[in-house]
């Protein structure tokens, strides 16, 4: 529970520095395993055009980005660590999908101009954030 009875301001400004700082760090790792994907030729050989370079223009926003998703944990999920993690990937996978591919970048509706299976990715690379975040809260909550 994000305000509990008794702590006041204080747990809750920790619990969301927490849920940030986890959302950041899956943000890198995701952004890492985006990249590779791109510099190993897997996501080429998926019939996926997503291989960004590794720039800090490109890194920055992602970390950011996935602070800011990381405040979903906030979310009083009774669930695992692992699947809340699955769960909450699906938010940030229905953005790309449906409003920054399509509206944003002009690759069509899941851009599926990227290939055919670019909402599996998307998928996959967010449950890596989702996963990686989950685990952080749960390591570091005490």
């Amino acid at each position: 529970m994000l305000l509990d009875e008794g702590h006041g301001f204080m747990s809750t400004a920790r619990s969301l520095s927490l849920f940030f700082a986890a959302g950041a760090l899956g943000g890198l790792i995701n952004s890492l395993v985006v990249w590779l994907f791109g510099e190993l030729g897997i996501s080429q050989a998926l019939g996926v055009a997503i291989a960004p370079s590794l720039s800090p223009s490109w890194l920055y926003p992602r970390i950011v980005w996935g602070g800011v998703w990381g405040l979903l944990f906030a979310l009083p999920l009774s669930m695992g660590w692992l699947a809340r993690g699955l769960a909450l990937s699906l938010g940030p996978s229905a953005v790309q999908l449906l409003l920054v591919f399509p509206a944003k970048a002009g690759k069509g509706l899941l851009g599926l101009e990227l290939g055919a299976l670019t909402p599996l990715l998307v998928l996959f690379f967010n449950a890596v954030w989702g996963v990686v975040a989950s685990w952080w809260v749960r390591g570091t909550r005490a």
